[in-house]
Order: structure tokens, then sequence, then C-alpha cells
């Protein structure tokens, strides 16, 4: 059960300025919030964490397309080319 000393003094660590009233209802709360919390830390369960199997999901890194194959259709929809190149503005 929290006191009310502890209140203040949570208070005073958080820099807020209490009224007795204020403290004697927040301990009422925070006792109801602590009881809850205890409840779910007792229900427990059969919860167990289960680690999939783990397995390589990467492919080895090979060519799939003939070189060039899809070159000039990229090119033709850049707005501006140069040979097989697109072409962009210089940035520095």
């Amino acid at each position: 059960m929290i006191t009310i000393k502890d209140i203040y003094h949570l208070a005073d660590l958080a820099r807020i300025k209490l009224e007795e009233t204020e403290a004697e209802h927040i301990t009422t709360e925070i006792d109801s919030i602590l009881g809850y919390v205890g409840q779910i830390q007792g229900s427990g369960g059969d919860m167990r964490p289960e680690v999939p199997a783990l397995h390589n999901v990467m492919r080895d890194d090979v060519v799939t397309n003939e070189k060039g194959q899809y070159t000039e259709a990229l090119l033709h929809n850049a707005p501006l080319r140069e040979g097989d190149y697109l072409k962009v503005k210089k940035i520095l």
C-alpha cells in the first residue's frame, strides 16, 4: 500500500505541489491501479514466447536477365538522355 508520505515524495521529485486532499485522493487511485497491475501479473497463464525456426531467406545473387535487356525501355521513359545514360542536373 502506498502512503501519503510516498505521494508527497513522488510529488517532490516531479516538482508538483499537492494539497492534502489531493494527496489522499491520489493515494486511493494509485492503490487501485497497483492492485489491478498485481492481478494482471498474478494471472500468469501459459504464455511462453515461441521462437520460430530460423532459416535463411536470402537467395544467391545471380543475373536473371540479359545485359541491356531493359535499357532502352528505361531510357525511353527518362526525361533527358545522353547516349545510354540518364542526363541529370549537376548537384554540388
